[in-house]
C-alpha cells in the first residue's frame, strides 16, 4: 500500500532510519556523555532483536507469564445500542499487570540482562508502566527505581502500592507540576549519574533513539494479535481502528499491525478541559515541533519555547508531546489524529462498565469514547478500538470525583 509516497509494504525496514528519525522527526538529542550508552543499547537491541533464542524467550514469557495472546471481544450489547456498527475490542486490560506496558517492559527487562545490567530505572504516570516494570525487575531479579510525580502518586494510590509490594522503589518527583513530564526529567538525570550499571527502561515510543522504535516492536504483538484475531473472528478487515495517544506506546503497537491496509486509523489525544494552553494534553492537535527529552516531536510550548504546562483526567495521557512516529503518520495523513474530552471520557467509562461489564482504563476510556461517536457518524461497518488497560487503578478517583452516573 502506497500512501503518500510512503511503501508501507517496506515501511518497517527505512523507519525510522539509522539515526533515529521518522522523517524530520525522532533523533537523539542527548549529552555526550550518554551518546555511547545510547549507541550500547542500540547496538545491543539490534543483535538480540535478530536471535532466535531472544525470540523465543521472549515468545514462552507472552505465552506462559503474560497470558498471551489477549483476546479480540465484541461488543454487542453496544454495538446494538448505538446503531448497525459493530464494536470490538483488543483486551490488553487482560494481559499480566492490567494494561499493555508488559509488553515492552518484559523485552526492555531481558535487553538489560543482555547487557549485564543490575538495575531499571523508569518514569511512570497512569503507574501502569512502572507496575509493569516492577514486574518485569521482579522477574529476572533487578533493582527498580520508579519515578513519579507526587499528583500522580495520589491519583493512583493501589498502583503505588503495587510497585512496592513488587519491590521497586518508588521516588516522589516533588518539583514542577509533579506529573509525567517532571518524572521522566527525574528519571532523565538519575539515568545520567547511573548509566553504567542500569538502564532507562522508557514507558513508551519517546525519548531518544532507539527507544521510540524499541518500544513500537515490542508492542507491536498488539497490532500483529489484533489484526489476526479480527479477521479470523469476523472474515475481514475493521473498517477503522481506535487508540488512544499520549506518549503513544499502545498506539504504535496497535497501529502497526494496520498501516498496510485499507484500514481508517484513529489516534485519540486527551482534549481534557478545553483548547486552552494548560488545560489539555493534546499535542498532536495543537503544538509545534520542538525537542524534549532527547527526541524532536510536536509537542506543546509556551510562550519561551519550554514544555507547557497540560493537563487530563488520566495520568497516562499528560504529557505535553507525542512519540515521533505519531507525529511523522500525522503529517503523512495516514493515522488521522483527533480529541475526546474529560466528560465524554467519564461517560464512556460507565457506559462500557454498564454496558459490557468491562471496566476501562481511563486512558482507554478516550478511545472507547471516540468509537463510540465514530459508530454514530459511520452508520454502518466495523470498527476495533484497542482497550489499553482496565480501570481497576481508576475507580477511587473516579467515584470520588464524578460520583455514580
Amino acid at each position: 500500500m502506497n500512501f503518500n509516497g510512503i511503501d508501507f509494504d517496506t515501511y518497517f525496514k527505512h523507519y525510522p532510519d539509522e539515526n533515529g528519525y521518522f522523517g524530520p522527526y525522532g533523533g537523539a538529542y542527548i549529552p555526550d556523555n550518554l551518546k555511547k550508552a545510547m549507541q550500547e543499547i542500540d547496538e545491543a537491541y539490534q543483535t538480540i532483536a535478530q536471535s532466535r533464542q531472544f525470540i523465543s524467550e521472549l515468545r514462552r514469557i507472552r505465552k506462559e507469564f503474560q497470558g498471551r495472546p489477549t483476546p479480540v471481544s465484541h461488543l454487542e450489547r453496544l454495538s446494538n445500542k448505538l446503531g448497525n456498527v459493530q464494536l470490538y475490542v483488543k483486551r490488553e486490560d487482560l494481559n499480566h499487570t492490567g494494561a499493555h506496558k508488559l509488553n515492552h517492559c518484559m523485552g526492555e527487562a531481558l535487553l538489560a540482562k543482555f547487557m549485564g545490567k543490575k538495575k531499571v530505572i523508569a518514569e511512570t504516570g497512569a503507574g501502569q508502566h512502572g507496575v509493569a516494570l516492577a514486574t518485569a525487575a521482579a522477574y529476572f531479579g533487578l533493582e527498580c527505581d520508579i519515578y513519579m510525580g507526587s499528583v500522580d502518586i495520589k491519583k493512583q494510590a493501589p498502583n503505588v502500592a503495587r510497585m512496592k509490594i513488587l519491590g521497586a522503589n518508588v521516588v516522589e518527583v516533588t518539583h514542577g507540576l509533579q506529573t509525567l513530564k517532571e518524572a521522566v526529567d527525574a528519571a532523565f538525570d538519575a539515568y545520567s549519574r547511573e548509566y553504567k550499571d542500569c538502564i532507562y527502561c522508557i514507558g513508551s515510543v519517546l525519548g531518544p533513539h532507539p527507544f521510540p522504535m524499541m518500544v513500537r516492536d515490542f508492542q507491536s504483538v498488539v497490532g500483529i494479535e489484533a489484526r489476526e484475531q479480527f479477521v479470523e473472528m469476523t472474515g475481514h478487515l475493521p473498517d477503522a481502528v481506535v487508540a488512544c495517544v499520549g506518549g503513544g506506546s499502545n498506539a504504535a503497537g496497535f497501529f502497526s499491525g494496520f498501516l498496510n491496509d485499507p484500514v481508517d486509523i484513529y489516534g485519540i489525544e486527551p482534549l481534557g478541559r478545553g483548547p486552552k494552553l494548560g488545560d489539555h494534553a493534546a499535542s498532536l492537535q495543537y503544538g509545534t515541533e520542538g525537542i524534549m527529552h532527547g527526541f524532536k516531536s510536536i509537542m506543546l510550548m509556551d510562550e519561551n519555547g519550554e514544555p507547557a504546562p497540560v493537563y487530563s483526567v488520566a495520568s497516562g495521557l499528560d504529557y505535553p508531546s507525542s512519540g515521533p512516529e505519531h507525529a511523522f503518520l500525522r503529517d503523512l495523513g495516514r493515522v488521522k489524529y483527533d480529541v475526546i474530552d474529560d466528560e465524554e471520557t467519564i461517560d464512556a467509562f460507565f457506559t462500557l462498565s454498564r454496558t459490557e461489564g468491562i471496566i476501562p482504563a481511563i486512558e482507554s476510556s478516550h478511545a472507547v469514547a471516540y468509537g463510540i461517536k465514530l459508530a454514530q457518524k459511520m452508520g454502518k461497518g466495523s470498527i476495533l478500538i484497542n482497550l489499553s488497560g482496565r480501570g481497576d487503578k481508576d475507580m477511587d478517583y473516579v467515584l470520588e470525583h464524578y460520583g455514580i452516573r
